[in-house]
């Protein structure tokens, strides 16, 4: 892939066969970035799992102290807790009709959906539009419960799902470059801390094996584990 000079430039500060101390290495990403827009920092971690084995997969939640800078919109799917979505905050909310929308592919301006229980099985003809969006509500990411409010108000408040791609790789933003470096770190301690407890007893040996940071135009910077 051909670079334009201005990446030239500004890749020569990185070592690329250098890991760097997190506070290190978070300076030179922020250093790096030189695009006329607020870019996202990205975290990219390389795990020790099989992603063909679904007992070694790497699911779950976490609530970045700082948030990722980006307002998540929250849609929510439920006839039974309409005003409890609209008081958290809730960007869209329905109910048949919204499933109904979503099947005929006309899919709600949202980051992610929210179902209380007893609508599940009314979206599950939807999964097959939702899942490979990785927008289907789910009990392993507190996307269906009966407590509307509080998940509502923990993703408006930056609250994030995560989990492992087909080659066993976790990919995460976890702040802009605009923060200041000492919250992108604590955002960074906290989504390690979250990966390592989503481990599954199935994961054998080395866990966590490579992790990189980068800003959304910047050249990656590898960090010391």
């Amino acid at each position: 892939m051909k670079r334009g000079k201005k990446y030239a430039a500004v890749a020569e500060k990185v070592n690329p066969e250098e890991k760097y101390a997190i506070a290190d290495a978070m300076a030179l990403v922020k250093s790096t970035a030189t695009a006329s827009f607020d870019e996202s920092i990205e975290m990219h971690v390389r795990l020790g799992i099989d992603p063909k084995k679904g007992e070694q997969g790497v699911r779950g939640t976490v609530s970045l102290p700082h948030g990722t800078g980006k307002e998540t919109r929250v849609g929510v799917i439920t006839n039974t807790k309409e005003a409890e979505a609209k008081k958290a905050g809730a960007d869209v909310i329905g109910a048949e009709d919204l499933i109904d929308q979503i099947k005929a592919g006309k899919l709600p301006d949202v980051d992610v959906l929210v179902a209380s229980p007893e609508m599940m099985p009314k979206l599950a003809p939807a999964a097959k539009i939702l899942g490979p969006r990785g927008m289907m509500p789910s009990p392993k990411t507190e996307t269906v419960t009966q407590d509307i409010a509080k998940i509502v108000s923990e993703l408006k408040k930056g609250k994030e799902s995560f989990k492992n791609d087909g080659g066993g790789n976790i990919h995460q933003v976890i702040g802009k470059v605009s923060f200041d470096e000492k919250k992108l770190e604590e955002n960074y301690t906290v989504f390690i801390d979250a990966l390592k407890n989503a481990r599954t007893d199935a994961c054998k040996g080395q866990f966590i094996l490579a992790v990189s940071l980068c800003s959304t135009m910047g050249p990656s910077v590898k960090v010391k584990i």
